[in-house]
């Protein structure tokens, strides 16, 4: 089994492709993915860029999606360090690499930019990695 650690991007595009998880993959996210997501869904609606329908179905997809949510202290401690190591000021993304190195194989992330400063801190992954 492969397990991946997805953000809220990833998520919701999965969302919006309907996609399903093959059983030997594990998607794995800190439980900061259902705030993300939900205001990523709230703020698209709110520019006009999707329907409310769109939006709350997709959100409900995320609901049903096969996606273990983490959050214990051990994570919030190595998200503080990993921020302070990388100098990032926001530990919102530390969540998803320190889990990454907790309990994952990989990291999925849609932001380019993100999978480039983590480089050599996890190993990233793309969406066609879970297909």
């Amino acid at each position: 089994m492969t397990r991946f650690v997805v953000d809220a991007a990833a998520v919701l595009r999965l969302a919006a492709e309907e996609a399903q998880i093959p059983a030997e993959h594990e998607l794995l996210a800190p439980t900061l993915l259902r705030s993300q997501a939900l205001s990523a869904m709230h703020e698209a609606v709110h520019a006009g860029e999707l329907p409310s329908g769109v939006a709350r179905a997709r959100l409900d997809r995320v609901t049903r999606m096969p996606l273990r949510l983490l959050g214990d202290a051990v994570l919030r401690r190595r998200a503080w360090e990993l921020a302070d190591r990388l100098g990032w000021a926001s530990t919102y993304d530390a969540e998803y690499v320190a889990l990454t190195q907790l309990q994952a194989d990989a990291f999925i992330t849609l932001d380019a930019e993100l999978a480039r400063r983590v480089a050599g801190v996890v190993t990233t992954a793309s969406l066609d990695d879970l297909r």
